[in-house]
């Protein structure tokens, strides 16, 4: 299957849609949730950019790069924000989970562990990868809390990796699940998930 080909990726309580332009204004939405803009360490678009935020990532995407979609939570209808793969090597097949943000509201339910089952269950076992990875700012701790709980395996810190939105240097924090790792992640998300809606 290719890699790059766009996929719409559901269950019962999200949506992951292949990102178009159409998606801009409720970007826009879900990032004025929180002024998530705000927080130097994150590629979420400020208010007026969110054409261009989508733009850069279709070109990626042309560029073979990287797939992106919009996050749609079932039950309210709403666009609660975005995420992608990227960094994708169709040789082995491997990629990462990445440019990964929620709306305010959203951050610390059931959306994140939802949409990394979906993007990790898509990419084991329909692109047939060998290993995710997901990546972080070594300062955004919050994220790296949670890419924890998905069980995946910290490999390190890329230092002075890439460069801020503000310009200040980025330490980077990667993680990663492979192939042989993912049924036994897998339990343990539909854990999880089954726990969320029983609450």
């Amino acid at each position: 299957m290719d890699i790059l080909a766009p996929a719409l990726l559901a269950d019962t309580r999200v949506r992951l849609e292949p990102l178009t332009p159409a998606h801009a204004p409720a970007l826009e939405a879900a990032a004025a949730d929180g002024r998530l803009w705000e927080l130097f360490y994150t590629a979420v678009p400020a208010p007026g950019e969110a054409a261009a935020y989508i733009d850069a990532a279709l070109r990626g995407q042309a560029e073979g790069r990287m797939l992106a979609f919009a996050v749609r939570e079932i039950a309210s209808g709403a666009v609660i924000g975005s995420t992608r793969y990227c960094n994708i090597d169709s040789g082995l097949p491997r990629l990462e989970i990445g440019y990964t943000w929620y709306a305010a509201r959203w951050q610390r339910t059931h959306v994140n562990t939802a949409c990394k089952r979906l993007l990790l269950t898509h990419a084991f076992e329909s692109l047939g990868c060998v290993a995710v990875e997901l990546r972080t700012d070594a300062l955004n701790l919050a994220s790296q809390r949670a890419i924890e709980r998905l069980g995946a395996h910290r490999d390190g810190v890329l230092r002075q990796h890439q460069r801020r939105r503000d310009d200040s240097l980025r330490d980077t924090v990667v993680y990663s699940i492979t192939a042989a790792e993912w049924p036994a992640r897998r339990k343990l998300l539909d854990l999880r998930l089954a726990r969320a809606a029983r609450n």
